[in-house]
């Protein structure tokens, strides 16, 4: 059955066409599907990118399309930032080192970036014409939650990674802004992306479960009960739009939960979504790995706010990646490069 579209309530507050949108992070697996929505939406894009993971390829679909422009620098560098900053008028916060592995791998750095980098974009906001902030965070920041209790936005953080703890560190430090600077930010907690991007990362749970599946390995997946929210790129960047065109009174110094009930799985429920698919593939179960999150989250606000409603399931991210796969997209798939992702960086 085709899914109804959704439509938004939430009126825009200027033409889309007279306003370009700064996205820091642009060229990644979020960033790049984001700027896709935006220039079809009418909104001039401005893709900033240190490309830390060599995915310059990422960018190249967009050059030369009307409205875009990539400059490549560091967020920590204030000097390029400012540049940046220069004639947008609403600024998304996308870029950083992204998952709790490439974080662990690689804490110096992140702790400049994630931490550091976003201390001196804050810094330099202020006075400035802009519409919208967006700070991209993550629903990882509840870390545990017992007794099967959905995490609304005022439960208690409980990061468990430096990944985590940096995102905690700056919501704190935009929520303390409050009444003091001009401008206002909106704090998105997104669950766990999935589905196909110009920046593919095959290092997050629904492809990389995928993927070993159709390649016909053995997947060995580890404390199977565990709870995630997930949700497509697709929405995720949506979801942004919806910000952006909110009245600012809607959406200033709020926080939201960004996903939906219905893609709370389990990792054996992802597992037995993608067997209705690959029925042949193998997996194997184990108990007691090194990552202990578990937490199903509620997205009531989103909901209501937003007038969102995540329109992909988790079985349409499946079929689609399998279908990219058949059709030979991802040639080099079984010997993974830097590119499909967050393993190593060039910084």
């Amino acid at each position: 059955m085709e899914k109804p579209a959704i439509t938004p309530s939430i009126p825009k507050t200027i033409d889309t066409q007279r306003r370009t949108v700064l996205v820091v992070g642009g060229a990644g697996y979020v960033g790049s599907v984001l700027c896709a929505h935006l220039l079809e939406r009418g909104y001039g894009v401005r893709s900033f990118d240190l490309l830390l993971y060599n995915n310059q390829g990422a960018v190249v679909p967009f050059l030369g399309r009307p409205g875009y422009r990539f400059v490549h620098g560091d967020l920590a560098d204030a000097e390029a930032m400012t540049a940046a900053l220069e004639g947008v008028g609403d600024v998304v916060l996308l870029g950083g080192l992204v998952g709790d592995p490439i974080t662990k791998k690689y804490p110096e750095a992140a702790r400049r970036i994630n931490e550091g980098g976003y201390e001196t974009i804050l810094g330099l906001l202020d006075g400035r014409p802009l519409n919208s902030v967006v700070f991209v965070s993550t629903c990882s920041n509840y870390g545990l939650i017992e007794d099967d209790r959905l995490a609304d936005e005022g439960c208690r953080l409980k990061p468990l990674s430096l990944y985590a703890k940096s995102k905690v560190a700056i919501e704190n430090r935009i929520l303390a802004l409050h009444g003091k600077v001009d401008y206002a930010p909106t704090i998105l907690r997104f669950a766990t992306a999935f589905g196909l991007s110009p920046r593919m990362r095959f290092d997050l749970t629904l492809s990389e479960f995928t993927r070993e599946m159709f390649l016909g390995h053995e997947l060995l997946v580890y404390d199977p009960h565990t709870w995630r929210p997930y949700c497509h790129l697709r929405d995720l960047a949506e979801v942004i739009v919806r910000v952006l065109e909110a009245p600012r009174e809607r959406v200033a110094f709020e926080v939201f939960n960004v996903g939906g009930e219905a893609n709370n799985h389990t990792k054996r429920s992802i597992v037995e979504a993608i067997l209705e698919q690959l029925p042949e593939a193998r997996v194997r179960y184990q108990e007691h790995g090194s990552d202990p999150r578990n937490y199903r989250v509620d997205f009531t606000r989103v909901r209501e706010r937003l007038n969102f409603e995540p329109e992909f399931t988790l079985e349409d991210g499946i079929r689609e990646l399998i279908a990219a796969m058949r059709q030979s997209l991802f040639l080099d798939i079984d010997q993974p490069r830097g590119f499909y992702g967050n393993h190593e960086i060039d910084y």
